[in-house]
């Protein structure tokens, strides 16, 4: 079955730069997808010749007029760009002639955008957005929501922790993963009212089999890999994440200058170059690019803005993934089993 994407290749700190040449490593890398490039026609074909793949069979152009700037406000870019490679990327998604969309673009108008055109799905007060994180045991430990929603009720990160679920249960094949509820400490009265309230949701629904609520985890547990899925605030999934994205390139910043201090040195690095290979793919941001817009009436991947070729193309293949294993199909289905039929506030 041939699986269609459409990209905004506007969108991000780089644009065609970088979305378009992902796009075509993407392409070598799997056959049985197709993808739909967004953007400005003459700037979207000019890249496409410079990579020398303007007759492409499996890559289409639609032209958008407009693109959201990464500084753009919310009003503008949701009321008076309605011709953005952005909202022609997600339209073609809600018209169906997309599985999914990828974009760089600014967070909060992908969010506000993806929200109007494809509504959220029955049950859903807020999307959030979910990405992977390494951890220890060689495993991801998924984690959201990491942006979208700076303040949050108990009910809202209630419904992460259910969203979550389900995504990491059709994209690991696990029947029930266990999830965490990052706080300050793990002991139950530990926390602000928000984290404690939620627990009493989650240890409700593990009491009646729903969900698998392994209780309060810390900050080191998302890389110890204590549970498969970490729920949390977007200001405090977004921190934390920019956090590890930091850590992990100061380490390979550190180990490329260290092993480079002398002959003795570069030596040691050639032999043992193998493991320092391996070292630096599971500390590579790039290979976790790519974070999903869970409870979206749509499958929408966000890259990075500042996201090189490699890292959006593992953003291209996140949304490849969602919609190979059907991800949107399962997420309706499971939400409308586990979602509780009303919530307090936002409604």
């Amino acid at each position: 079955m041939t699986i269609t994407i459409s990209i905004d290749c506007m969108g991000g700190d780089h644009g065609p730069a970088v979305t378009i040449p992902a796009a075509l490593s993407f392409l070598q890398h799997y056959p049985e997808s197709e993808l739909i490039l967004v953007g400005l026609e003459d700037v979207v074909r000019a890249e496409l010749r410079k990579c020398k793949a303007e007759h492409n069979p499996r890559l289409s152009v639609v032209h958008a007029s407009e693109m959201v700037e990464m500084d753009d406000p919310l009003e503008v870019a949701l009321r008076k760009k309605k011709d953005s490679s952005m909202r022609v990327a997600i339209e073609l998604v809600k018209d169906g002639k997309a599985a999914a969309c990828v974009s760089a673009g600014n967070t909060g108008a992908l969010m506000a955008i993806s929200r109007y055109v494809l509504k959220t799905m029955p049950g859903v007060d807020r999307p959030a957005i979910c990405s992977m994180l390494p951890n220890q045991k060689g495993t991801p430990t998924y984690m959201l929501d990491l942006g979208a929603n700076v303040d949050c009720e108990p009910h809202h990160l209630h419904q992460f922790a259910i969203m979550g679920a389900v995504l990491v249960s059709a994209l690991e094949g696990k029947d029930k993963p266990s999830i965490g509820l990052l706080n300050v400490g793990t002991e139950d009265i530990k926390g602000n009212e928000v984290v404690k309230a939620t627990a009493k949701l989650l240890q409700d629904d593990h009491a009646r089999g729903k969900l698998n609520f392994y209780g309060n985890v810390e900050g080191n547990d998302i890389f110890k890999g204590t549970t498969d899925i970490v729920v949390c605030d977007g200001f405090v999934g977004n921190v934390t994440l920019k956090a590890a994205e930091g850590i992990g390139r100061l380490v390979k910043h550190t180990l490329t200058k260290e092993f480079k201090r002398s002959p003795l040195t570069m030596l040691a690095a050639l032999l043992g170059r193998g493991a320092l290979k391996r070292f630096g793919d599971t500390f590579n941001p790039s290979r976790y690019n790519g974070g999903s817009l869970l409870g979206l009436r749509g499958l929408v991947i966000k890259s990075h803005g500042g996201a090189d070729a490699v890292a959006f193309e593992w953003a291209i293949k996140r949304s490849f993934d969602a919609a190979k294993y059907n991800v949107q199909a399962q997420l309706a289905t499971m939400i409308a089993e586990l979602m509780p039929s009303t919530a307090p506030g936002d409604q």
